[in-house]
């Protein structure tokens, strides 16, 4: 159980408690009459609490066959829907008689309990599978309309007639609301996850936009003046003027210079500051209502490897933030012979939420490999998510910027 739950996202552990909270309507149905259906007779009584019960199933069906219409996942189920109608008001009529008409004395009080409990779910439970407001005013009015014909046509008096029919109209229309305004935050837990997912998106296409736009303004230039200067040097060497050679050491220049540039913003590019990632994943998570501690200092920690740190920072609160469940996540952050260990747990642990077998920790463990690093993730005891990052002091010495670029790229 807890790893079939664990494995939902928040929008689907929200979706699935609204369907089992609107389908247990249906074993209320059957608990409120299973103790007292007896009363109507061994013939009666078996007979009754059979079409109860498959009434509830009924409930169970319709209610999940409507949210999947309304999330788009399958058609609208319109038999299923006329089908359940036809059900509820049988089941209202065949009880309406039996209890004018059954024998014994506790038979009206026990078919009043099963007809008010199925025109109470009934017609609420039809407007699940609705969108139009005609649609459910129709519905609700329908079986108001023939509770009020039908007590009497049986012999009720008119004035109990009507408030069974008020008593109807109320519960049903209730019951309506609260089914059509659940279906709305269903849908809106779920356009909030994919707007938080859009969001870092977007996210990661502006800063490849700012990443092309410093390229562009780097290489844009240069190369303007690489053509002209060589369009000149051609101009003179078909002229036998020496002056053609100094051109293209110009040009020679201006190529060295501009892959220096160029080496410059993806260095930049690529480089993360670990206090900043820090401090901006304690921001982010407390902004999502995630308590997050950090333990640790920075320190003077070498460039390298809070570039190459970072990164795991910043992946890891990016998995806490769109795959997990977590009340609070715990980042240390500890130096030890030689070593560097950053550990980012998370309580939210979730078949999604690990992404041990991602991309992006994938990622990171190639990263961390080129500085000789490693990477541990996965569950611990106590349904913990952790990761792992092992960095060695020495990488400030032993290996340059410039290998680690092309090792992660």
């Amino acid at each position: 159980m807890r790893g079939w739950w664990g494995r939902k996202s928040t929008p689907e552990k929200f979706d699935t408690y609204m369907r089992w909270s609107f389908g247990s309507f249906g074993v209320i149905e059957v608990g409120s009459i299973v103790v007292s259906v007896h009363r109507l007779g061994p013939t009666l009584g078996p007979l009754m609490l059979g079409l109860t019960a498959l009434h509830a199933a009924g409930v169970v069906a319709v209610v999940f066959r409507s949210l999947d219409w309304h999330r788009g996942l399958r058609d609208q189920p319109v038999r299923l829907l006329y089908a359940f109608g036809a059900l509820t008001a049988l089941i209202g009529a065949v009880a309406s008689v039996i209890g004018k008409y059954g024998p014994g004395n506790d038979v009206e009080s026990v078919a009043g309990g099963i007809f008010g409990v199925v025109m109470v779910f009934g017609p609420g439970i039809v407007c699940f599978g609705l969108r139009e407001r005609r649609q459910m005013y129709t519905v609700v009015g329908g079986f108001t309309g023939g509770t009020a014909v039908l007590l009497p046509a049986l012999g009720r008096p008119w004035v109990a007639a009507l408030v069974v029919a008020v008593v109807v109209l109320i519960s049903s229309a209730l019951c309506a609301v609260i089914g059509v305004f659940s279906i709305w935050l269903i849908n809106a837990v779920y356009e909030l996850d994919s707007a938080r997912e859009a969001q870092a998106r977007l996210a990661v296409a502006e800063e490849r936009l700012r990443f092309g736009r410093d390229l562009h303004d780097v290489m844009g230039r240069n190369l303007a003046v690489i053509a002209l200067k060589s369009e000149l040097a051609v101009q003179l060497a078909r002229r036998g003027r020496e002056e053609a050679v100094e051109q293209m050491i110009e040009v020679q220049r201006i190529a060295q210079e501009s892959q220096r540039e160029v080496r410059e913003v993806v260095r930049g590019y690529r480089e993360v500051d670990l206090g900043v990632e820090l401090l901006g994943a304690q921001g982010v998570l407390s902004a999502a209502g995630i308590e997050c501690e950090v333990r640790g200092n920075v320190g003077k920690l070498p460039g390298e490897v809070q570039s190459v740190l970072g990164w795991v920072v910043r992946e890891a609160t990016t998995n806490v933030l769109r795959h997990g469940d977590a009340q609070r996540c715990r980042v240390g952050l500890a130096v030890s012979d030689g070593r560097v260990v950053l550990t980012v747990e998370n309580d939210g642990a979730s078949g999604a939420g690990g992404g041990t077998g991602g991309s992006g920790l994938a990622g990171l463990r190639e990263r961390l490999a080129v500085v000789d690093g490693t990477l541990e993730a996965g569950l611990v005891p106590g349904g913990v998510f952790r990761v792992v990052a092992d960095v060695p002091l020495s990488v400030g010495a032993g290996s340059s910027v410039g290998s680690v670029n092309r090792g992660v790229s």
